[in-house]
């Protein structure tokens, strides 16, 4: 297990690896599909958001105010990145980003921005989200929210320890790609 503390240096995500795990400490930002299309087409992060050297997180986390009308993440799993692929690149390149977590992968074009720019992406435990809840300490404030609404506003979270599995690294290697192709074999084969 390596530990990784945001903001993140670029040898850091370079010396990753597909199958390594990794925990996060520090702070990542959400964002789905409506951000990602929101950058893409030019809008402006608030500039409290510094997405340099971070980790963006795909996910909706449900979020409720507890008795002291502070913000608390009830479940925090990840969403299905692929949808995110026609942007993801361009986040990458545009804003620095050093990790993404999702799950289920993302296409060539996120796989060449990683490569090219160092970044990695990590998948994380899907039916997980209470567990993942858990590892956020705290809700450092939330963005875009009345624009957006709470599944696709921007929440930046102080995690501790949140764990995932780099399936996409800086090399170009992909395990989605891997799996892929050594399942399509065995089908071959069996057809």
């Amino acid at each position: 297990m390596q530990s990784l503390t945001t903001p993140i240096d670029e040898s850091s995500i370079r010396s990753l690896k597909v199958g390594d795990t990794v925990e996060l400490t520090g702070i990542i930002f959400t964002g789905r599909d409506v951000v990602h299309k929101y950058l893409h087409e030019g809008g402006k992060l608030p500039p409290e958001v510094n997405l340099k050297n971070g980790v963006i997180y795909h996910c909706g986390p449900v979020v409720i105010r507890d008795e002291n009308d502070q913000w608390k993440v009830t479940a925090a799993g990840p969403t299905t990145s692929i949808r995110e692929e026609p942007y993801q690149w361009q986040i990458i390149r545009d804003f620095g980003i050093r990790a993404i977590i999702g799950k289920g992968g993302m296409g060539n074009r996120t796989l060449q921005a990683c490569r090219e720019y160092g970044c990695v992406y990590l998948h994380g435990v899907g039916g997980a989200a209470q567990v993942l809840a858990e590892r956020i300490e705290k809700v450092r404030n939330v963005y875009m929210l009345e624009q957006f609404g709470s599944p696709e506003a921007i929440w930046e979270f102080d995690v501790i320890r949140f764990p995932a599995v780099v399936t996409m690294d800086s090399h170009g290697n992909s395990l989605h790609d891997e799996i892929q192709a050594s399942s399509r074999a065995i089908l071959d084969q069996n057809l």
